[in-house]
Order: C-alpha cells, then sequence, then structure tokens
C-alpha cells in the first residue's frame, strides 16, 4: 500500500500523537502489574491442592508446609511488584495527560491567534467553549485513565486464560463460553448506540450555545418582559438534548443488561461447577482440579464489565477529538501563495477592484476601489446592508476579498504578518470587548508597558479620563467588579486603547454610535486631531457627524455610488445632497416610514 493509500488517522490517534509512546509504556506497565496482581490467585489454589493432595505423614506435612510458604511468598512479592507496576503506570498516564492537556490548550489558542477574525463573528461562543473546555476536560479520561485501565484489563484477561488452559484445556473452554454471548449483545449494543452518537453530540453543542445566547440576552429579556420567548430556544436545545439522550440509550438498556447477566460471577462459577461436576462424574478430572477454575474464572468479569465502561468512555472521547482537531485545523490567514512576508513603506492604503461575497455566490461588494492617503479622514457611509461594515473587516482582514486587493503602504495586506498588520491598523468596533481586567490594563492591553501618563493621556483623547477619575478606584477599577460602564463608556474606553497603540492606520466602524451627541461631537474632534500624519477611515450612518472629511465614499448595493468633499457633493445634488436635505440616512428612514 502506498502512502497516499494509506488510510487517515482517527481523531483520536491524531490528537494523542505527542504523548502515543508514554500511554503504551503506561498501558503495559499496568498489563504487566495486574498478571502480577492475579498470582495470589493461583497460589491459592495451589495451596488447596497441596493440603488435600499431600498423605498426612510427618514428611509429608513438613514438605507440604515448605511449599505452602514458598508459594505464599512468591505471592506476596508479585502482589506488591504488581501494584508498584499500576501506580508507576498511572503516573506516566497523568503525566501524560498534563502534559498533552497543556499542548492542546496552547496549540488552540495559538491556532485561534492566526484564524481570520470574521471567523469568530460566524462561530456561537458555546462551540468554541466546548471544544477548548469541555471536550478537552473529556480527553482527561481518556489519556489519564483509558489506557492504564484497558491496559489492566487486558493483563488480567490474558493471564486468567492462559492460566485455566494451562491447567486443563477441556475446562478452560467450559469456564469461558459465557464470555462469546457477553461480546455478542455488547457489541449489538454498541452498534446500536453508535448511531446516535452525532445528534447526542450535536444536542450537547446547541446547549451550550444556548445557555451562552440565554445569558448573554438576560438584560433584554428583563427589559421587555419576553422570558417566555427567551426560554423557547433553550427548552428546545433541553428537549431535543433529551430526545437524543433517550434514542442513544434505549438500545443499550436491554441489550446491556442481557449482556451483564452472561457473565456475573454467580453465572460464571455456575457454569463451572456444572461442568466441573460433569467432568469428575466421566473421571476426567479430579475434585481439587476444579478449584483453579472456581477462583479464577469468575475473576474475569469484573475486567470485562470495566472493558465495557470505558469502551463507552471512548467514544465520547472520539467525538471530542474530533471537535478538538476540527479546531486545531481551523484555516488559518495565508500569506499570498509563492510571495514572502513584506512591511509597508507607508500609511497608505489602496482598494483596487475589490468584490466580496460570503457564500461565492451572491456579492456584498462590487469592483471597489479608492485610496486612503496619510494624514486624512475617510467617511464610508450608506445605509445598513449595504456593504459599510463588509468593507471595514475586509481591511483589517477578518476575511480576504473574493476579487482584488488591499495595499498598505504599497503591500498586499494579505503578505503582512497579522502581528505586524494589526500593529499598523487599530479598530474600534461597534461591539466593544473589554477584557476581565483593571480600566488601566484594558487601554493598555496593546501596549502593556505605556506608562501612566501615556494611558491618561489616551483616555483624555477618548473623553474618558475625567469619567474614570470620578470612580472611587480611578484607573484601577476592575470591569464587571468595580464598574459598570455605558455603551458610550465602553466605546470610548476601546477608543482611548486604539489611541494608545498609535497606529497610522484607524478604522472606526460605528464606534461613537453608541454615545451621546455632545460626545459624539467631541470624540470626533478628538479623532480628526489624532488623525494629523495618519489614515482614519469612519464607518457612519449620520451624515453630519462626517461632514468634515476629507474624503465621504456613499456605498450603495456593495458599489460606490458617490465619492468627494461634503461640498463637492452637496454641489452635484445627487443621492448624498438629498440625503443630506433628508437629514440623512436616520431621517430619511423615519420619514419614509412615517408617509407610509
Amino acid at each position: 500500500m502506498s502512502v497516499k493509500d494509506k488510510p487517515a488517522a482517527g481523531p483520536v490517534s491524531r490528537i494523542l500523537r505527542p504523548v502515543r509512546g508514554r500511554l503504551i509504556v503506561a498501558a503495559v506497565l499496568a498489563a504487566i502489574g495486574t498478571m502480577l496482581t492475579m498470582v495470589p490467585l493461583a497460589g491459592i489454589a495451589h495451596i488447596a491442592q497441596f493440603s488435600m493432595g499431600q498423605a498426612e505423614v510427618a514428611t509429608g506435612w513438613v514438605q507440604m508446609q515448605n511449599q505452602v510458604w514458598r508459594v505464599v511468598s512468591v505471592s506476596l512479592v508479585c502482589l506488591f511488584l504488581g501494584m508498584t507496576l499500576i501506580s508507576v503506570g498511572e503516573m506516566v498516564a497523568h503525566l501524560a495527560d498534563n502534559h498533552i492537556t497543556g499542548h492542546l490548550r496552547l496549540a488552540i489558542t495559538r491556532r485561534l491567534a492566526k484564524v481570520p477574525l470574521g471567523w469568530f463573528t460566524s462561530r456561537a461562543s458555546g462551540e468554541v467553549k466546548q471544544a477548548m473546555q469541555d471536550d478537552i476536560g473529556t480527553l482527561h479520561s481518556l489519556t489519564a485513565h483509558f489506557f492504564t485501565t484497558l491496559g489492566r484489563t487486558m493483563g488480567a484477561i490474558l493471564i486468567a486464560i492462559l492460566y485455566l488452559f494451562a491447567m486443563d484445556w477441556r475446562m478452560a473452554i467450559v469456564s469461558l463460553l459465557p464470555f462469546p454471548l457477553f461480546f455478542l449483545f455488547f457489541s449489538r449494543a454498541t452498534k446500536a448506540s453508535g448511531a446516535n452518537m452525532q445528534s447526542f453530540g450535536a444536542g450537547m453543542a446547541r446547549i451550550n450555545n444556548a445557555v451562552v445566547e440565554f445569558v448573554n440576552g438576560i438584560p433584554v429579556v428583563k427589559a421587555f418582559g419576553v422570558e417566555g420567548k427567551a426560554h423557547g430556544s433553550y427548552r428546545g436545545a433541553v428537549d431535543a438534548f433529551a430526545e437524543a439522550f433517550t434514542d442513544f440509550t434505549r438500545p443499550l438498556v436491554s441489550a446491556m443488561a442481557n449482556a451483564h447477566a452472561m457473565i456475573t460471577p454467580v453465572a460464571v462459577l455456575g457454569v463451572v461447577l456444572a461442568f466441573g461436576t460433569l467432568l469428575v462424574s466421566l473421571g476426567w478430572i479430579t475434585p481439587v482440579e476444579v478449584l483453579p477454575f472456581a477462583l479464577v474464572a469468575p475473576g474475569i468479569c469484573a475486567p470485562l464489565l470495566l472493558l465495557s465502561y470505558i469502551t463507552h468512555d471512548l467514544n465520547n472521547a472520539t467525538a471530542a477529538a474530533q471537535r478538538v482537531h476540527t479546531l486545531l485545523e481551523t484555516p488559518v490567514l495565508e500569506t499570498l501563495a509563492g510571495e514572502s512576508q513584506q512591511l509597508p513603506e507607508n500609511a497608505e492604503i489602496r482598494v483596487e477592484q475589490l468584490g466580496y461575497s460570503y457564500d461565492g455566490q451572491n456579492p456584498v461588494l462590487k469592483n471597489i476601489g479608492f485610496t486612503l492617503k496619510p494624514g486624512t479622514v475617510t467617511a464610508i457611509v450608506g445605509a445598513s446592508g449595504s456593504g459599510k461594515s463588509t468593507l471595514a473587516r475586509l481591511l483589517l482582514r477578518f476575511f480576504d476579498p473574493t476579487e482584488g486587493r488591499i495595499t498598505l503602504g504599497g503591500v498586499d495586506i494579505r503578505q503582512i504578518e497579522s502581528a505586524q498588520l494589526y500593529r499598523r491598523i487599530g479598530f474600534v468596533l461597534q461591539e466593544v470587548r473589554l477584557i476581565h481586567a483593571s480600566l488601566r490594563d484594558n487601554i493598555a492591553l496593546g501596549r502593556p508597558s505605556a506608562s501612566q501618563q501615556e494611558i491618561e493621556d489616551a483616555a483624555r483623547t477618548a473623553n474618558i479620563h475625567q469619567r474614570i477619575l470620578a470612580l472611587p478606584r480611578g484607573y484601577d477599577s476592575v470591569i464587571g467588579e468595580d464598574v459598570q460602564l455605558s455603551g458610550g463608556e465602553l466605546q470610548r474606553v476601546s477608543i482611548a486603547r486604539a489611541v494608545l497603540l498609535d497606529p497610522p492606520v484607524l478604522v472606526l466602524d460605528e464606534a461613537t454610535a453608541a454615545a451621546d451627541a455632545e460626545n459624539e461631537v467631541k470624540l470626533q474632534q478628538a479623532l480628526s486631531r489624532f488623525a494629523q500624519g495618519r489614515t482614519l477611515m469612519v464607518i457612519a450612518h449620520r451624515l453630519d457627524t462626517v461632514m468634515h472629511a476629507d474624503q465621504i465614499i456613499l456605498i450603495d448595493n456593495g458599489t460606490i455610488c458617490e465619492q468627494g468633499r461634503h461640498h463637492e457633493l452637496l454641489a452635484r445634488k445627487g443621492r448624498y445632497a438629498r440625503l443630506w436635505a433628508l437629514g440623512g440616512y436616520e431621517q430619511a428612514k423615519e420619514q419614509a416610514v412615517s408617509s407610509c
């Protein structure tokens, strides 16, 4: 078989590749240790045989005592040695688990740091949380316990079978008759439930997403009194999971009950004694020769039951490993084929024949072209859904364009390494994300080494300095604990963070939408001052907030309708002029509603 013809490794194998050798060592140690711990069972059988087989004479009694002490000594040594090997195996497995858990979390973090930022907008936070936290937690039972448990069960079963056949092959076959029936019922149960494993995992993911969405939406639910509707999606997720869980477990119940009944110690002992009595009556064996089978054969039941339980854990771990592997295989931002990474010479941005489609069929942007010169403010205006935010996200490389290109300082942004790109392009979006830390740390997130004076200067530019000083702990106030900021205040903190980063390019996507009119004017003035020597692009709805921009671009249905300065666009008496006369998009919308 050629390399190309070899089947791809399973998800569990791919995930555990870094610690595969350690887990094999742990399983072997556990198997050997378990074999040694079963030696005392054979020792008991042999002591009984000595006791019943020796003549009751002085020399025979002394010989038997010597043999008994020899068997007891060997049994004790094997028992303690076996327990030591099992403990060492467990330690090796747990160390391997600690290594792979840290490795996976770091690998996922590094991977997510390289994926397009737009990937996060199309994923529910519960989905990522399940893979990074819950699924890696599920893998703990696989790495820390599955392989050592498998080693112990296989070691116990193997040594027991070898011992029984060494004693008498006929009784060995008879004693093992219940176990093939167990595997028959067990395989049927596993196959039946495995068909529903995918829907079971999907139901769990849906519950995770529903919980996150429900918790995030509690303020809206309370404000508008729509508890019934808000609970509906969560109830639906719970009901769907309950149905999937029922479908998953229903085939298991009867089949597993039958399987377990086959290998209860009482059932196995009954088979051994029944057939042992028959063979004794036929004169094929002596009564004392039945004793090893009565002691050892029922001992196989517990390892087999344990094997069935860990096999169920393996199914869960396989699904978890698949989700973790999928996250690790998330497409990352790649450099253009055949191109080396480059650094831009200046902060000039050129958008050339740009086109983009989310689904590959319906274009959101078509043939967009313009230039953002350093030290200028460019405003992108247009109705909701016209493609403004998509354009901003393409500039920030949340995703790559379907057609055309965007250059920064003469270099295609796809040739600029992500860390270098975001040092040169700062952004403030409509949805503000702050970390659970002090206001000082949130503002200095991009520049942890910034001084207190630099942090305060950035806050002054964003018109948030006085608000922070009014707090009891000032800049040491922790978001969510010491202070609850309004939407406009959160945006001003986000703007201060971007100002402190001091990028040559700044993109503002409705960054002042949550601020009141007075603060919005102050922010626009501050940002205009900050734009000196920098490239600033502002996405806005209100035309009066961008009238002083060096360039205004009106986008409609994914194309550029008009482009120029405020007075130039008014002089053309086109769509921009009509919208200005109506008071902008929001006012035009209100008038359209009132006229209906």
